[in-house]
């Protein structure tokens, strides 16, 4: 049964005086009931805003495309993808989520911070190491409130002028040639830049070189589609009747930056 004394209650009303900033958060757990506490401590924190909840892996990233993060308290055991691979794959987001683990396993605790987690918290909950966590995840998310940093964008041709088109708009990139071919959901975009060198450019921006031909933005990825000689398809959001192919060779880290 979820329940605090009001002396608790009064302790942590304290610790949050002067927060000033609340947090999106998405917790992932393959357990209902390990979601709905931590859900519960969290709101009685009086430092959250939305709280997302996903059962897997998959679902955590499909939730993402959906709703932005400042922070996922993240389960280590889970059916298939495991928490850490997840945390592995965030790395591949333009702008990832802080991690929190919340586990009942102890050895996990040195390979977490391998991963760039912010906290690993020990199940049950305690409403004052939740508190602690949520301190460092301000100090993480804070700096990059403060300031926003411009769009990243691609030069291009188009009808004989240049245009710059913003990262974020790209859905993906086809080799033509010498040349790239820069798809967003309206237009089509000539570029002297090469594929590989928009790979580099991109990777930080969650684009991924599916295969020699195709780069894609993961953020658009709709569906993954495996055809009958074991070959992934994917589906792009926004883009009909195109299915891109991925180089069998890509396929465990495409599966990997996907939480698949």
């Amino acid at each position: 049964m979820l329940c605090r004394s009001r002396k608790a209650k009064r302790r942590t009303g304290r610790l949050n005086e002067g927060w000033n900033q609340m947090l999106n958060v998405m917790i992932v757990d393959d357990e209902a009931p390990a979601r709905s506490e931590l859900r519960y401590l969290l709101k009685e924190t009086g430092r959250i805003g939305t709280v997302v909840e996903a059962a897997s892996a998959r679902e955590a990233v499909e939730r993402l495309m959906e709703n932005r993060a400042d922070v996922m308290f993240l389960d280590i055991s889970m059916p298939k993808t495991s928490g850490m691979q997840l945390a592995e794959a965030l790395h591949k987001l333009k702008n990832p989520p802080a991690v929190v683990f919340v586990t009942a396993y102890s050895e996990y605790a040195l390979e977490a911070f391998g991963v760039d987690a912010v906290d690993y918290l020990m199940k049950p909950v305690e409403t004052a190491r939740l508190i602690q966590a949520l301190d460092k995840v301000q100090t993480r998310v804070k700096p990059s409130r403060q300031a926003t940093p411009p769009v990243e964008r691609i030069p291009v041709e188009k009808s004989g002028r240049k245009v710059l088109v913003p990262v974020d708009k790209i859905r993906y990139i086809e080799a033509k040639d010498d040349y790239s071919c820069i798809y967003t959901d309206t237009d089509r975009y000539l570029s002297t830049i090469s594929l590989a060198k928009l790979e580099a450019k991109l990777s930080d921006h969650g684009f991924f070189r599916v295969h020699r031909g195709y780069i894609v933005n993961l953020a658009y990825v709709e569906d993954v589609e495996t055809i009958s000689s074991g070959i992934l398809q994917l589906g792009i959001n926004g883009v009909e009747d195109k299915k891109i192919s991925v180089s069998r060779r890509r396929v465990v880290a495409l599966k990997r930056a996907l939480g698949l």
